[in-house]
């Protein structure tokens, strides 16, 4: 590294809340589980709640938590909706930490 420091910049309310949001997202064991589903492929709420053996209102809370955040997205075919993740960045985030966990 040379002479030059680098400083964190100064945070804006707006970023400190949805950065406070993400880790609050990312602190619930069940939306934990969701998103690491969704690594693979997308899923109705029904295929989630039958995969995670979790009920279909449980899983359809925690997807429109994550949706209000922008950490899935959906699309309709039919009467079904189906998600996937919407945020490369956190997914990157998630599997590192999943990575770490394990590695420890």
């Amino acid at each position: 590294m040379g002479d030059i420091v680098n400083h964190p910049q100064e945070l804006d309310e707006e970023t400190l809340f949805l950065v406070s949001q993400t880790f609050k997202a990312l602190s619930d064991p069940t939306r934990i589980r969701i998103l690491n589903l969704l690594f693979t492929r997308e899923y109705s709420v029904n295929e989630i709640a039958d995969a995670l053996n979790l009920r279909q209102s449980t899983v359809s809370h925690q997807l429109r938590f994550l949706k209000n955040l922008r950490l899935v997205k959906y699309r309709r075919e039919g009467t079904t909706l189906y998600y996937s993740y919407d945020d490369e960045h956190v997914m990157d985030m998630l599997k590192q930490t999943i990575e770490h966990s394990i590695h420890s």
